[in-house]
């Protein structure tokens, strides 16, 4: 089991700076922008779903230009994203997302990742039942249901969003993926917690760079690259004071962070 770096008096400590953090920064009115904002404009489970998957893989670049790719993705699924998919075929993706681009991604690696979605969704009935076939109750973290799922949803669409989904097994951090995760297994005012059989004590830190910062700065990890074993140590950390919620005061440590208040 990864262990905290820190001792328990000194996170005991940053508990109450974490917990002055959250209940100020911990509010809807702090999330834009931030392509969380996008599931908040649908009602339906199902095109909630869709709307934080494609928000949280495309979270790369500015913010600005994050959000608005990401309702672009949506807007060419129409009003209910999860109907669109669900009825949709290959080509049909294919021709919906011609032209699309994302910094690096393309229409095309959006069409396969969707396929890629619409045949888990085929198989299992939703996401969540997709990624909850590989989870386990007694592992540590949900990094092996994710590596699980992440193979669900590359399989059979060949390489062209690899780079989409990363998987933990690589090693890779898995920051968007953990960060969707965030969003479906915890529930408050700012995450919208649609994945209930998913305990939020088994998250793992959505680590970038803001958050990477804060970690070294805090002594909650050594590790100079924000890899999968600096996300965990710094997990171990948090779940030392938040044993039920590990990932509890990550939207706050970087609204403060973005702020310059750390």
């Amino acid at each position: 089991m990864q262990q905290p770096m820190q001792s328990n008096a000194a996170l005991a400590d940053r508990k109450t700076e974490l917990d002055r953090l959250y209940a100020r920064y911990n509010r809807r009115e702090f999330i834009c922008p931030d392509p969380l904002e996008l599931l908040y404009r649908y009602s339906g489970p199902g095109d909630r779903e869709i709307a934080g998957l494609l928000g949280a893989l495309l979270a790369y670049g500015g913010v600005r230009q994050i959000v608005n790719s990401a309702a672009d993705a949506l807007a060419r699924m129409g009003k209910r994203p999860g109907a669109f998919l669900r009825k949709s075929s290959s080509k049909d993706l294919q021709q919906a997302f011609a032209g699309f681009k994302h910094r690096w991604t393309t229409g095309p690696d959006i069409a396969a990742l969707l396929s890629g979605v619409k045949r888990a969704i085929d198989r299992f009935g939703s996401l969540e039942a997709g990624f909850l076939a590989g989870f386990h109750p007694g592992d540590e973290t949900i990094l092996p249901a994710l590596s699980t799922w992440v193979r669900l949803l590359r399989g059979g669409a060949g390489e062209a969003h690899r780079d989409l989904l990363s998987c933990p097994r690589q090693g890779s951090a898995c920051k968007r993926l953990n960060l969707f995760l965030r969003w479906m297994a915890r529930k408050d005012e700012v995450d919208p917690g649609l994945w209930p059989h998913v305990p939020a004590s088994k998250l793992v830190v959505p680590l970038d760079l803001h958050m990477h910062r804060i970690a070294l700065g805090w002594g909650l990890t050594k590790r100079q690259s924000p890899d999968l074993k600096a996300a965990l140590e710094m997990t171990a950390a948090f779940r030392a004071i938040s044993p039920d919620d590990p990932v509890r005061y990550d939207f706050a440590l970087t609204r403060a962070s973005m702020r310059g208040e750390l």
